[in-house]
């Protein structure tokens, strides 16, 4: 397989340290498609509209009957690299798969170029490329087994585990490999994978990720994290991919298997809150009629006196406009976002550092000053953002800032496939919520209870205790799939404390 030189690494400790990372990260995002002509420029475009869910590096592998396969992997943003005609014009053929990555915390801050998805193998039976958005629980046990006998790693990364289970497994077709390996695997995945005539999906058995169907014209189809990755093609959507599902398809035909015990589903609850783009749909509902739905709730159960709502953008957006709507408090853009702050921009320097989130805010003065300002945001990872956005409203004259935020407080990190601080830096992890109140200097701080998130999500009844539908593990510290590679090191349960 032809791939071709990477581009320079990138070190995202120069955003965490001056203050503009100080959110849960989704690690990231898979799309694919089959039966088109130049299927790679489809799936840059897919990934593109995937950005949101890794910004640090992509890839693609591409194959065609004549050329085989070939591969890209660039550092940075799909638009800035994935545009290119030279570069385009080496990934040939009707089928594609791509991937967009987040560097986790275990990547120390630099991403490494092969760490970056999709992963290629060759089996006896020919080539096959893979990539996965989730986080393997088990991998380091994996890897300490494969490597025992015999395998040897070229990355870090846990998702290379599946390419040498399947190596290792005795089954005649690729597709049966890759349900061997997937049944080794522990924790969330959902993957796109594709081999010389086929593309392969596949999501986890509690269906913690999100995959999705597309179809285009003539019988191409198309895999993506998300509904706005068809948009963008113009594919219909046909349906999500069963928790527990596995997709081979063939130009024009989609076949279905069932590989896993079916378990009761546990979708990740913070894509309703955060990582989906407000104009996908998740479960058949509309994620940004969920995300104003929430801050509907959020007015309900902590309503407080004031003269303006604010989103802390883009984030907390729908959330405030709901809260708007119900309180009937007038909804004002108190604070603007720079759109045009790439990158690039961020030098690791002490000036750069200390200008903190006002690279990426700012506040709109006229608006704020004098009024008690209502701040809604998404969660509290840390607290660091929080206090300063809170610094720079006191700065532009508002008398009062209240903060209301449109998850639970963020307690228990995930294993599942998002970049979660360790949990004693997690703010609400060591703090109660009058704490961090204090904490962040605010007049008031209220977050959306569980209960209330599963309302907004179209559970009437709240959360079932002994059955919730949903993966709410940073909320709960109540993880479906036991992270075994933490409890061998040492984690604590929350029902062990």
């Amino acid at each position: 397989m032809r791939q071709m030189p990477p581009a320079t690494p990138f070190d995202t400790s120069a955003l965490r340290d001056a203050g503009l990372d100080d959110k849960l990260h989704e690690e990231c995002g898979v799309f694919g498609v089959i039966g088109v002509k130049d299927a790679a420029n489809f799936v840059a475009l897919g990934l593109h509209a995937l950005q949101h869910r890794g910004q640090e590096a992509g890839g693609i592998v591409a194959h065609d009957p004549e050329q085989g396969f070939n591969s890209a992997r660039r550092f940075g943003y799909v638009r800035d690299n994935f545009t290119s005609a030279s570069l385009m014009e080496t990934l040939p053929g009707p089928l594609a798969i791509g991937h967009v990555r987040y560097s986790t915390a275990g990547s120390k801050g630099t991403t490494a170029i092969r760490d970056v998805q999709p992963f290629f193998g060759e089996f006896a039976m020919g080539g096959a490329a893979i990539a996965h958005n989730g986080n393997i629980t088990n991998a380091e046990e994996l890897r300490r087994e494969l490597i025992e006998r015999g395998s040897i790693f070229q990355s870090s990364s846990d998702s290379e585990c599946i390419i040498h289970l399947m190596a290792r497994s005795l089954q005649k077709t690729i597709p049966e490999r890759m349900k061997d390996a997937l049944r080794r695997v522990e924790g969330a995945f959902s993957v796109v994978a594709m081999t010389r005539t086929k593309l392969i999906g596949v999501r986890d058995p509690l269906g913690v990720r999100p995959l999705v169907l597309g179809a285009l014209s003539d019988g191409a189809f198309v895999l993506s994290s998300e509904t706005c990755g068809l948009d963008i093609v113009g594919a219909e959507f046909l349906r999500e991919i069963d928790p527990g599902e596995m997709v081979v398809i063939s130009h024009g035909k989609v076949e279905s298997f069932r590989p896993f015990e079916q378990r009761a589903s546990r979708f990740c609850i913070f894509e309703h809150v955060y990582f989906s783009r407000p104009d996908s749909i998740l479960g058949g509902r509309s994620v940004y009629e969920t995300r104003r739905q929430i801050g509907i709730e959020l007015a309900r159960e902590a309503p407080v006196d004031a003269d303006l709502v604010c989103p802390v953008p883009d984030s907390g957006t729908p959330a405030a406009i709901g809260f708007s709507f119900e309180s009937g408090i007038p909804y004002g853009m108190g604070i603007i976002r720079n759109q045009y702050m790439g990158r690039t921009f961020i030098e690791p320097t002490e000036q750069i550092r200390n200008m903190g989130v006002r690279l990426k805010l700012n506040v709109n003065r006229a608006l704020i000053r004098g009024k008690r300002v209502i701040l809604v945001d998404d969660s509290v990872v840390r607290g660091t953002t929080s206090r300063k956005i809170k610094e720079m409203i006191l700065d532009a004259g508002a008398r009062e800032v209240h903060f209301r935020i449109a998850s639970p407080p963020t307690a228990w990190p995930c294993f599942y496939g998002v970049d979660t601080p360790q949990r004693e830096k997690l703010l609400a992890a060591t703090m109660s919520e009058d704490e961090m109140r204090h904490h962040l200097g605010v007049d008031s701080l209220k977050f959306i209870s569980l209960d209330g998130l599963y309302r907004a999500v179209g559970e009437a009844a709240g959360r079932d205790p002994a059955a919730p539908r949903y993966c709410d593990a940073c909320f709960s510290g109540d993880y479906p799939v036991a992270p075994s590679d933490m409890l061998n090191k040492g984690f604590t349960l929350k029902a062990a404390e």
